[in-house]
């Protein structure tokens, strides 16, 4: 199976920026739609981002469109998410998940997962 890890997380000021890492290894990142989640205390796990495998189309929640990026980088096995414009809502555990058919907002859907990382956006 695919293992995915993420970094690149931390705190951060209101309005910060953070650029979260999800590399990959077993298999090849080429093949396999890639998602962001978060999950904050007390709320269920929310789709962040997604891009597909075989066009790299990005999706985003709403809460997102426009501050936040989902890039991939096939060689380095690698997807990013690049997060601007950060809010205390944006406060979570965010994973990277790994599909191998298509992106989706149903986190059941996703086989494969990342540890987790913590943000925190607060002054």
């Amino acid at each position: 199976q695919l293992q995915l890890v993420e970094s690149g997380g931390g705190l951060v000021q209101p309005g910060g920026s953070l650029r979260l890492s999800c590399v990959t290894s077993g298999l090849s990142l080429e093949y396999y739609a890639i998602g962001w989640f978060r999950q904050a205390p007390g709320k269920e796990r929310e789709g962040v981002s997604c891009i597909e495998y075989y066009d790299n189309i990005a999706n985003y929640a709403d809460s997102v469109k426009g501050r936040f990026t989902i890039s991939r980088d096939n060689a380095k096995n690698t997807v990013y998410l690049q997060m601007n414009d950060l809010t205390p809502e944006d406060t979570a555990v965010y994973y990277c998940a790994a599909d191998g058919a298509r992106c989706s907002w149903k986190a059941e859907l996703f086989g494969s997962w990342g540890q987790g990382i913590q943000v925190t956006v607060a002054s």
